[in-house]
């Protein structure tokens, strides 16, 4: 069955009728893709009727050519399954997503070239703007997208009802020729539905990523009256959405978990719906940053985003609801139908603890030697989504003091022996060195800077390493690992018991049995600094530095019987054990 949807004078139409939107927002890569339909079930009980999801093209595109929208990242399938739950589809390809995640969504491999990179041209190629270079690639990932979404809008028997056009793009730019090739892009595609942009409601902001073709739309969680009404005075006619309701926030490492108050949210909330405006509640289930997926911010302090996206959610990291769900369920019930159907009740993980074994240092089974270079080149110059590589160079033999610039943190060696960390978040980035004849750094990668400028900046060792103040003259010899390949050699290698302490980077495994797939939060409290898998599915990334304390592990990755937690440690693990525990610890909470 088809409908058509459309933007009248005054409200969005739904056959000629009018519609308000209410709206949640979840990313397909965040989630288990065999939780999705829990999640969105869940959004609808809470009385939702639209789901709204980014698409990350660094997730479909890793490398460049490798298209895929199959498992983790198809969409296809995540719209159907929307479609099946009887709601509607919001659809925001970007290319560039924010989101705290991984580059903004925008791919290294493309980035790489781009003004903030040391292996770009001397004519940097312009991201985000009208650049025919930029475009040039930029056009194909928006054709691929497009063919999924299509044929999945609501005039042609789907879901979709609204896409959007780029994102948050006047806090960025102001290029209305880019914006037009976007638009004329995505409807000779075949996106017959409303077009969108989204901003802040700061009058230059909606005035730059403005296009006469976009219904302008705002991204605010509070002061809501003040907010409407500069929406409205820069979008005259049509209906009012905010795109983005801020009902939670996000987690750094080194910092507080953020809650807000549920009951402020759900007044805040119900302001909207009393004003007549739709909504589109960011986020409504936030989800996890598997793998190597999470982003960083830097406005002055360089600060990378932790593994869980919880956002303190409705519904949170691992599906249960809230009383912020349960808040939002009373408000919604105020201004529109909510299912009567009872919710489920949360419960806890199975609790158990097993010793690791150890299996060594693992960097070795998945390095790849990369040659010597007269001065070290960045990851972008070795090539896309490195995250962990070892430079060495020989030093003159005396002590001294080492300044490096590294993105972003660093293992200090000298002739084997530990010498320091330097580390970007708290501007550590000198170290006093003893004498020696060989000085290793061991450079991670802990988040692409997903916001602003920095979109896109070069990674690992930044320019010459200085030892008292004189260019370490080289030449440096680089070795490049594959870390998603750690979990497989750590399982195949020899094993023993662990001691009391456990020195990285090292390779730890241990087994243990369920009687069924459940979800499961591992313990990290006695870990340093590194990466978990279970049944080699990537968890993310741990740090002793918090808040987070606990990883999310989706009851699909795990099975019945025997089940194998695989961790890689790059620091010092001073409890050598996998605890699984009952309920997440995201850290102390702040509002």
């Amino acid at each position: 069955m088809t409908s058509r949807f459309a933007i009248g004078e005054t409200d969005f139409l739904l056959d000629g009728q009018p519609h308000r939107i209410i709206s949640g927002a979840m990313h397909y890569p965040r989630i288990h893709p065999e939780q999705w339909r829990d999640r969105i079930r869940k959004a609808r009980l809470m009385g939702l009727n639209a789901i709204e999801t980014y698409v990350a093209w660094n997730a479909h595109e890793p490398v460049k050519g490798q298209w895929r929208e199959d498992g983790d990242v198809d969409l296809g399938r995540f719209l159907d399954l929307i479609a099946e739950e009887g709601m509607h589809a919001i659809v925001r390809p970007g290319p560039y997503v924010c989101a705290e995640w991984h580059n903004g969504g925008l791919p290294t491999w493309l980035t790489s070239a781009g003004p903030s990179s040391r292996s770009s041209l001397r004519d940097p190629m312009r991201l985000r703007s009208s650049d025919p270079r930029y475009l040039a690639e930029v056009i194909p990932y928006l054709e691929k997208v497009n063919a999924i979404v299509a044929p999945r809008q609501i005039d042609r028997g789907g879901s979709v009802i609204l896409v959007q056009i780029e994102n948050e793009y006047g806090a960025y730019g102001s290029d209305k020729e880019y914006l037009s090739e976007l638009i004329r892009v995505t409807r000779e595609n075949g996106i017959t539905v409303p077009l969108t942009q989204v901003d802040q409601p700061i009058p230059h902001m909606l005035e730059n990523g403005a296009h006469p073709e976009l219904h302008k739309t705002g991204s605010f969680g509070s002061r809501i009256d003040e907010r409407l009404a500069t929406l409205r005075e820069h979008q005259p006619t049509g209906p009012l959405m905010c795109m983005e309701f801020w009902c939670g926030w996000f987690d750094h490492w080194g910092e507080k978990h953020h809650t807000t108050n549920f009951a402020d949210s759900a007044a805040d909330l119900d302001r909207l719906l009393e004003a007549g405006a739709s909504v589109n509640i960011y986020m409504v289930h936030g989800g996890t940053n598997f793998g190597l997926t999470n982003g960083a911010n830097d406005s002055g302090r360089y600060l990378p985003m932790v593994t869980s996206y919880d956002y303190d959610a409705p519904i949170t990291e691992s599906g249960d609801v809230t009383e912020k769900f349960r808040a939002f369920r009373d408000v919604i019930a105020k201004h529109a139908p909510v299912p009567d159907e009872p919710l489920p009740t949360p419960a806890d993980a199975p609790e158990l603890t097993v010793p690791l074994l150890t299996t060594g240092d693992p960097l070795d089974a998945v390095a790849t030697d990369r040659g010597v270079f007269d001065t070290p080149p960045t990851f972008d110059e070795l090539g896309s989504d490195l995250v962990l590589a070892e430079y060495s160079a020989a030093l003159p033999g005396a002590a001294g003091v080492l300044d490096a610039e590294v993105r972003d943190y660093a293992w200090v060696a000298v002739d084997d022996r530990a010498a320091g960390i330097l580390q970007r978040t708290i501007g550590d980035l000198s170290l006093a060195i003893p004498a020696g004849a060989e000085l290793r750094m061991l450079v991670e990668e802990t988040g692409r800077v997903n916001y602003d400028s920095k979109l896109g900046e070069a990674k690992g060792l930044i320019g010459a390493a200085l030892l008292d103040g004189e260019p370490l003259p080289g030449p440096w010899r680089v070795r490049t690992f594959d870390v998603p390949a750690l979990a497989q050699a750590v399982s195949d290698a020899a094993a023993e018991p662990a001691g009391a302490r456990v020195a990285g980077p090292a390779g730890l495994r241990a087994s243990f049995d369920l009687d069924a797939p459940a979800d499961l939060f591992l313990d990290t409290a006695g870990w340093g600094k590194g990466y978990a898998w279970v049944n080699g599915f990537f968890l993310g990334r741990y740090w002793r530095r918090g808040p987070q304390r606990t990883l999310f592990v989706p009851g699909p990755a795990t099975r019945a019987g025997a089940n194998e937690v695989i961790v890689v440690e790059l620091e010092t693990m001073t409890d050598p054990t996998a605890r699984f525990v009952a309920r997440p610890d995201l850290g102390h909470e702040v509002e």
